[in-house]
């Protein structure tokens, strides 16, 4: 490969929560093992290139002061759009900052319904969602997704419609790529979701913040692009910060077809003085919306498809009573691991922290909504993936 995901860079100290924090209180590591990051959602790879070249152009000179978005930002968001997802007819009067997608996917709540409304949520769920939907006083209303007896996670359209129905909903988050599942969703599938939501008039969030990272020969299909009711209906949000490991410089972005809509979202944002773009984190999309940044990410992808082709082939073969479903997108296995602590006779609190004390840092998937699940990040250079696992396999999941 051209570029290298294989180098294994000390970032201790270096202002990552993935290794100088621990995902569960009280859990320590023990002596003698070093720290595998498998937590937070941020990859243990460094930047593309071009990223990193743009950013130390832009340091170089020594002002930092008021600025408005270059035209290069709009259009390098443009040509990424069209060249990844086939996306035609956007301009720039449709692109909006933000500074994460989480905080645009409030700003869209606050135009779309009133406080206490409930808005209707694919479960299992990101944890973000719950939180914030909660602490700003929105009730939730989960539809669970089902699995197929291949394992595959799908929406119940019957469901939503009767939550939709009964409940009166108007507003609906969709997160696609779906996280935690991996699930990337066809267009058949967004199609009849969509026309569900048209019909009920339910204004769509679509979180794309994963529309990147998609494995093996999937594609992703912008909600937005499903039809022109899809198109004035729906507040998509991105960023490049997922995809070029680059949550520490903040900064992402809306796309919106509906004027009125997106002058209301616009004005919401406004409101606390703080959604403002960062010169850095505005040259580091410059730089990752590149030639040179859409090859690294063509690597990134085998890299990451390997990596769970590998855990998936791993856990099925040598951890009995943990059930997986390999996922479509994103680089994060959800762990259903009711099977194995039921037979084992050990708690989910108890399995996480044998982890964690031999330096497999991974995340309760409980706050996800899975109620005996672990949430598993494998965006790692392959020699620590394996590691991870050759681990657990001597530690954790010991067979008699």
């Amino acid at each position: 490969m051209k570029y290298d995901f294989t180098s294994i860079i000390d970032r201790r100290g270096r202002d990552a929560i993935a290794l100088d924090m621990l995902p569960v209180d009280g859990a320590d590591v023990r002596d003698g093992f070093s720290r595998i990051p498998m937590w937070v959602a941020d990859m243990s790879f460094p930047t593309a290139p071009s990223v990193q070249k743009a950013l130390s152009d832009r340091i170089s000179h020594p002002f930092y002061g008021y600025f408005d978005p270059r035209e290069e930002w709009y259009d390098s968001i443009i040509g990424w759009q069209e060249r990844r997802y086939g996306v035609s007819g956007l301009d720039r009067s449709c692109i909006g900052y933000e500074n994460g997608v989480l905080g645009g996917v409030m700003s869209a709540l606050r135009v779309f319904c009133s406080g206490g409304d409930k808005v209707l949520i694919h479960s299992p769920a990101y944890i973000g969602f719950s939180s914030s939907l909660s602490n700003a006083g929105y009730r939730i209303e989960y539809s669970p997704l089902t699995q197929d007896e291949d394992g595959i996670w799908r929406m119940d359209y019957q469901d939503m419609e009767e939550r939709i129905r009964k409940n009166h909903i108007h507003a609906a988050i969709l997160c696609s790529p779906h996280n935690p599942s991996g699930r990337v969703w066809t267009r058949e599938e967004l199609s009849q979701a969509m026309d569900l939501f048209r019909r009920y008039d339910v204004k769509v969030i679509s979180d794309e913040i994963w529309a990147d990272i998609i494995l093996g020969d999937r594609k992703h299909i912008p909600t937005q692009m499903i039809s022109r009711d899809a198109r004035m209906r729906t507040a998509a949000f991105y960023a490049p910060s997922k995809t070029f490991n680059l949550a520490g410089l903040v900064g992402s972005y809306h796309i919106i077809y509906h004027p009125e809509l997106r002058d209301r979202l616009q004005k919401e944002a406004s409101l606390t003085h703080y959604n403002s773009m960062n010169v850095l984190s505005m040259h580091a999309l410059i730089g990752a919306y590149q030639p040179e940044g859409e090859e690294w990410v063509d690597e990134l992808r085998t890299v990451l498809s390997g990596n769970v082709d590998y855990a998936v082939s791993f856990i099925r073969k040598h951890f009995p009573g943990i059930e997986v479903t390999k996922p479509e997108g994103t680089y994060l296995l959800f762990l259903d691991c009711e099977e194995w602590c039921r037979v084992n006779e050990i708690s989910l609190d108890e399995l996480l922290r044998a982890g964690i004390e031999v330096g497999v840092l991974w995340q309760d998937g409980r706050p996800f909504m899975g109620p005996c699940h672990i949430r598993m990040n494998l965006a790692l250079p392959r020699s620590m993936v394996e590691e991870a696992f050759l681990r657990l396999q001597k530690y954790v999941f010991i067979q008699p």
